[in-house]
């Protein structure tokens, strides 16, 4: 947050900063605050998985929440993909627990004691690489299991002759656009929460500033509203990591079953 006379930045939150800076052969390599936060996600994520590998009897509760989480993913790619779902477990759980424990870092209200979470899903860069890696299998799937015969995804069962030229460059440029649309989804929903949240501290900074009388008029609803979206935000954390790695599920059938 970036306060100057009063006033609250909403987009300063979204500002990539340099901690250590380091340039190798002109290029700037440096450890940024949206690296490290991704260092940590990874990290939570690990050690969230590694405690809930005890493969205990009686699961305890971390271990219960790991297997959920395992099961929730298993048959979402099951009912999705079939049986041939299994072997992408391990990455749309992975890609699930990363983008939803990213998302819930970034609304931690770290700044009470000097530290500010960044959320690095707010940034299209990271959401559009972790769009391209899904998409990335989804091509190689597809020709390592069907060759050529993957174009075929592009030209629906039945489909006239005459119109088969246009139908294959409309489904093309459909599927091209998958990982932009994938990409700006998260990225969008993240950043327009974000920037809401930022706006009504403002709103609560400033009335609190103006007086007792304007302070009870702008600041205390605007507060009880930040609450209220705080809440919404972490729902919309769940959601939009869930429709991520539902959508990439789907576009992995397609490669699968050329449907």
């Amino acid at each position: 947050m970036a306060a100057e006379q009063g006033k609250v930045d909403p987009m300063h939150q979204f500002t990539i900063e340099p901690l250590v800076r380091w340039e190798v052969a002109g290029y700037d390599l440096s450890f940024t605050n949206s690296a490290m936060w991704m260092l940590v996600t990874t990290l939570v994520v690990a050690l969230f998985v590694a405690g809930g590998l005890k493969r205990q009897l009686v699961p305890g509760r971390w271990q219960m929440a790991v297997e959920v989480f395992t099961g929730f993913i298993d048959d979402m790619l099951e009912a999705n993909i079939g049986k041939e779902g299994r072997k992408y477990v391990p990455y749309v759980f992975s890609l699930f627990m990363f983008i939803l424990f990213a998302n819930l870092l970034g609304l931690l209200p770290l700044g009470v004691v000097g530290l500010h979470p960044f959320t690095f899903t707010s940034h299209f860069t990271v959401t559009g690489v972790l769009a391209l890696i899904s998409f990335s299998i989804v091509l190689i799937v597809g020709f390592w299991k069907h060759g050529f015969h993957f174009f075929s995804l592009f030209v629906p069962h039945g489909t006239p002759a005459p119109m088969i030229p246009i139908i294959f460059l409309i489904e093309l440029f459909s599927f091209l656009i998958r990982p932009f649309s994938l990409a700006l989804r998260l990225f969008v929903a993240m950043m327009a929460g974000h920037v809401l949240l930022k706006v009504l501290s403002g709103f609560v900074i400033n009335g609190a500033n103006a007086g007792i009388g304007i302070g009870a008029l702008v600041s205390i609803p605007s507060f009880a509203l930040m609450i209220a979206i705080s809440a919404l935000e972490i729902l919309v954390a769940g959601i939009q990591a869930y429709v991520f790695a539902l959508l990439t599920s789907l576009y992995i059938n397609d490669a699968e079953h050329l449907h």
